[in-house]
């Protein structure tokens, strides 16, 4: 029999909440003669696995043992091997007996997650390129373009059942790998999110309410699968970033909750255990080894599936006791604050730990608070994440654009106010799934006036996301325009592809895409005070905005982008704009641009400058500003 992959230092790490990879030797490891299973169930009076190789324990009875006093129970099972199925049956310290799906279970039978399997977790990679180049293409000074996707939902597959009726299913991990890379490479996107793949009982909860947290969901196929899908959209130049989410789990009685027979992985508080917004446990972030679980966790998915990065789910909920609760229903820190203290030094531990072990992938806060920090370096006393949402510029923006053009004038502030803190965080800028669904209607339909003024509000929209310092988030249908807000249990409209208003939003997404990544003053200043200069931000009464992006290394192939924002649909001629250099200017593009369902109003040729000063600059051109449009110049010197 071969040796147990647990070694005691392994335990003592992890019993101290500082084990990065319990992985490696707890849940199933199949081994040359047999597996080996390990759990942590301090308080179990009796731990059993059963499973395919002893008949669900009617041909066997697979005891597992302590181990010490680490509370974790560990037993080798011949005869057992890759694909058979299992779970725990575990007799609680009062008698009862509980039937438990393996928390570190690698792949689940069915969505449910009641049932585990011994995964096959050996996929013969063919990333290194990818691997080898990864680091700078989520840098700070990159240009980061990320398509925020829900995979059963962005496409499904037709299929016949077995009575001849048409239907659609779940497209698998292999059937979706070319057509998203294929997809996300026509419009420029330079990395895919992934909504939850993780393991969910609850395909509503679009994998916010996990399971398995060690497990992709079996509902697009198997651990290998999708590694293979991950490899495919490296092969293709497309990285890959995946949603955790720490901040809850589901109360389903085979899952974590009560796992062995007392409050293990969450809190026996309820005002500290259990979500009220959501219905489900909270993690005991206290408990050493529910860190370890965590913290392992996240590494799993960047050592076994070669992510490139982690978008952390609800981290407001984490940090605050008193989150969506009211006066007297929550428990005061030691201090009597109201931050949880447990919950903000995991956090500095996750992307410290990340940072070690995968110092070229970046972590994503999803933080929606004024929490000081969030991307300050763990060692300076911040959480130490890579990015965080910028969640205040996405509800500013998308209030201002559902505006009638003729209230903007006064709520001009709504677009100006961001460059108040613009720089206080490394940021990224999302227009995610949340803002299309639940009545909110799609990107389209949040726009004001007729369809024409309507698409060149979204295209305006999209135009200033894209051009302002930030990384860049879109969540899918949002590149096509779709009409329809996003329905999980359908898929996306891809025939308004067909088209001509729809079809030139997404050719103007690829055109912004392909802007940022050739001009470096688009990206290289992206977290930089320096990469930005408002040009024009108090033109109320024309709601007419225009900044300055610069690039970091001032040389000649590095050259300003001048921004100009038209929030309303009259044409303004002979706008004067400040410019820094006395060089001739051209326009890049326009989203008023016929060519993607413009009116055609547009700066053709060069455009002299005059020594005339405006805007703080000793030189001046003057441009036609387009109606409901988003316009891009620079030198044609620099």
């Amino acid at each position: 029999m071969s040796n147990p992959p647990a070694t005691e230092t392994d335990l003592r790490l992890f019993n101290e909440g500082r084990h990065p990879r319990i992985h490696c030797f707890l849940g199933a490891q199949p081994c040359g003669d047999g597996t080996w299973f390990g759990v942590w169930a301090p308080s179990a009076r009796a731990v059993q696995v059963v499973g395919d190789f002893d008949q669900w324990g009617h041909e066997g009875d697979h005891q597992l043992e302590p181990q010490g006093d680490s509370g974790v129970w560990t037993a080798h099972v011949p005869w057992s091997g890759v694909g058979q199925r299992y779970r725990y049956r575990i007799t609680t310290a009062n008698g009862e007996v509980l039937d438990k799906a393996d928390p570190l279970m690698a792949e689940a039978v069915e969505p449910s997650g009641a049932i585990s399997r011994i995964a096959d977790l050996d996929h013969p990679w063919c990333d290194q390129e990818w691997m080898d180049d990864r680091r700078h293409r989520l840098a700070p000074d990159a240009p980061v373009s990320i398509y925020e996707v829900h995979l059963g939902s962005w496409g499904r597959v037709r299929a016949v059942t077995d009575d001849g009726i048409e239907t659609r299913r779940f497209p698998t991990y292999a059937e979706l790998a070319d057509p998203l890379a294929d997809h996300a490479l026509a419009h420029g996107f330079t990395h895919v999110e992934l909504l939850p793949v993780m393991e969910h009982p609850f395909y509503g909860s679009w994998g916010y309410q996990t399971l398995g947290y060690f497990a992709p969901t079996v509902r697009y196929g198997t651990p290998r699968q999708l590694m293979a899908m991950i490899d495919r959209l490296h092969q293709r130049g497309v990285g890959v970033i995946l949603d955790w989410v720490p901040s809850h789990f589901p109360l389903d009685p085979h899952g974590l909750a009560r796992f062995d027979g007392t409050s293990l992985y969450e809190h026996a508080d309820p005002r500290q255990g259990f979500h009220p917004d959501w219905n489900s446990g909270i993690f005991n972030y206290g408990r050493y080894e529910v860190r370890s679980f965590l913290l392992s966790s996240a590494v799993s998915w960047l050592d076994r599936y070669h992510a490139d990065g982690l978008r952390v789910d609800g981290v407001a909920s984490m940090l605050y006791l008193d989150y969506s609760r009211p006066e007297g229903e929550w428990v005061p820190n030691v201090y009597g604050g109201r931050e949880n203290l447990e919950a903000i030094s995991l956090l500095q531990e996750l992307n410290t730990t990340v940072d070690r072990l995968h110092p070229d992938t970046a972590t994503f806060a999803e933080e929606s608070t004024a929490w000081p920090g969030v991307t300050r370096p763990a060692a300076e006393g911040g959480l130490g994440f890579s990015y965080k949402w910028d969640m205040g510029w996405m509800h500013d923006t998308l209030r201002y654009f559902a505006r009638d053009p003729m209230y903007r004038r006064w709520h001009h502030d709504e677009l100006t106010f961001r460059s108040v803190y613009a720089f206080s965080e490394r940021f990224t800028l999302p227009l995610s799934h949340d803002e299309v669904v639940y009545g909110k209607g799609s990107l389209l339909t949040k726009m004001p006036g007729d369809g024409w003024q309507a698409r060149a509000n979204l295209r305006t929209l999209l135009g200033q996301q894209w051009t302002l310092p930030g990384k860049k988030l879109l969540f899918m249908g949002g590149e096509l325009g779709t009409g329809a807000e996003w329905d999980h249990e359908g898929t996306l409209d891809w025939s308004c592809q067909s088209d001509p208003g729809h079809a030139g939003i997404a050719a103007w997404v690829a055109e912004l895409n392909r802007l940022q990544a050739e001009e470096p003053a688009l990206h290289t200043g992206d977290t930089d005070p320096s990469g930005f200069t408002w040009i024009e931000a108090d033109d109320r009464d024309r709601s007419v905005y225009a900044w300055l992006r610069w690039p970091r290394r001032r040389d000649p192939s590095h050259r300003p982008v001048l921004v100009a924002v038209n929030a309303t649909p009259a044409v303004h001629t002979q706008y004067r704009l400040g410019v820094p250099c006395p060089a001739p200017w051209r326009e890049l593009a326009t989203s008023d641009d016929a060519a993607y369902g413009g009116s055609g109003v547009t700066n053709p040729g060069s455009l002299e400058t005059h020594p005339v000063d405006s805007h703080g600059q000793y030189q001046s051109i003057l441009i036609t500003v387009p109606p409901l449009a988003v316009t891009v110049l620079a030198p044609e010197r620099w």
